[in-house]
Formats: C-alpha cells, structure tokens, sequence
C-alpha cells in the first residue's frame, strides 16, 4: 500500500505595463510555499531571465541534488555506514530545440564522499546505486540521473 502526499506552491506574477506592450513579459515572479521564505525565481539568463535569481533549472538540478543525498544518508545509516562529509558538483544538460521546445537530456551527479571505516568504501560506493533508486526526484524524471562517486577515509 503506497503513501500519498500532497505538496503545494503557490505562483504570484504581475505584468509591468511597459514590458508586456512590446510583448516582452518580465520572467520574474515569486512562489510562495506555506511556512517558508517566499523564492523570487525568473527565467535562466539564456532565456531572457534575471540571472540574479534561482531558474526553474536551477531548482530541478538542486532537487536531484539534495534528494540523491538524503537518500543516499538513509542507506548509509540502515548500512552502518559513518558518513563525516558529503558533498556534489553537479551538472545538467538542457537541451533546446528549433522550435523552442526542449528539455534535460541527463543529470550527472558527482558525490564525494568522506567516511570513517576504510573497510567500507566499496559498499559506500555501491550505495549510490541504491539512494538512486530511492530518490523521489530520480523516480520522476524521463531522463537518465547518471552518477560518479568517489569516496575517502578521514
């Protein structure tokens, strides 16, 4: 029997009279989630947005992110495994058609991580496989979340 929950967003934008009579909508807007600081988000640079401010891109990719890692703590905890120091560069890639349509093509994730058991590393390693397979963001993408972890001993 499965789970369900229900997360909420809620969107404000309003047009600016001078950018929206040259049909050249201001990207910039605001969500709102219950409880926490409101984001101010716009459009990546690429697409005529404040790159000052988190893009929509920017928020998939940090998802994956931070998702894979939560996942990836669960698995090491369940596997006794000591976990000192994670961290990720990750990367996307967008891919933009003609037409204007596009989308991400893949995700590679970069995890390093620092452990306490050098006798552990190689199942540190393979736990990656594992939080992937957890990872509710992972779960919904139509592209592949391609991973190349490393692992040390402090």
């Amino acid at each position: 029997m499965s789970i369900k929950h229900l997360f909420k967003a809620q969107l404000n934008w309003i047009s600016k009279t001078e950018e929206s009579s040259k049909r050249l909508y201001s990207k910039t807007h605001q969500i709102k989630i219950e409880g926490k600081p409101t984001l101010e988000v716009s459009a990546a640079k690429a697409f005529k947005g404040d790159p000052s401010l988190y893009n929509p891109e920017d928020l998939l990719l940090s998802s994956l992110v931070s998702c894979h890692m939560m996942s990836y703590l669960y698995v090491c905890s369940q596997n006794g495994i000591e976990v000192l120091e994670y961290s990720d560069n990750a990367e996307a890639t967008l891919e933009v058609n003609p037409d204007g349509s596009g989308r991400f093509t893949e995700v590679i994730l970069n995890p390093k991580v620092k452990i306490s058991n050098p006798d552990q590393i190689e199942l540190a390693l393979d736990l990656h496989f594992k939080a992937n397979q957890l990872c509710f963001i992972a779960n919904s993408c139509n592209f592949p979340v391609l991973h190349n972890a490393s692992c040390e001993i402090i």
